[in-house]
């Protein structure tokens, strides 16, 4: 972390539980499938080959950035998955901060710079987010790893805009 800089970041793709519980329980399948096939038979060759593959991948997604948070200078700056925009918000159009639950389902996808009912989605996993609310009356709904460190330095961002 630089000198400057408040809060940072990095979320991977590979780190998301639920997703990981997908790609396992597909990788079973396979495997069982494999195993429940006749060893002569072609597709079961297949069936063992997606299992490894399926593995494999998820394992590499482990190194997948998707979101890179970055709170420098009074703005709020996020960096998406491989060519996506960089999003910069200024702190000193921010009105309000909040913790929130995220969702509440269980099973959320990964999202980033996503316009839906009023609101801007960053999120690559977890349960709680933090609102932040504009002049304007946009809402910025942020995801991250650490929703209590991110919401009591943005607190004190937020003072420090307003002296």
């Amino acid at each position: 972390m630089n000198g400057s800089e408040a809060f940072h970041e990095k979320q991977y793709l590979g780190y998301s539980k639920y997703s990981n519980l997908r790609r396992i329980i597909l990788a079973l399948f396979f495997f069982v499938s494999y195993y429940f096939s006749e060893p002569s038979h072609r597709s079961a060759d297949i069936m063992f080959y997606l299992g490894v593959a399926t593995l494999l991948l998820s394992a590499m997604l482990m190194y997948v950035l998707h979101l890179e948070t970055t709170l420098l200078n009074g703005c709020l700056i996020f960096v998406g998955l491989w060519t996506a925009r960089k999003v910069k918000i200024d702190l000193s159009s921010i009105q309000s901060v909040e913790l929130i639950n995220y969702s509440r389902y269980y099973v959320r996808r990964p999202v980033y710079n996503l316009h839906r009912k009023g609101r801007i989605h960053f999120y690559t996993r977890g349960k709680d987010a933090v609102l932040l609310t504009d002049r304007d009356g946009l809402e910025y709904v942020v995801g991250t790893q650490r929703p209590e460190e991110f919401f009591e330095v943005l607190k004190i961002e937020l003072e420090k805009e307003v002296r």
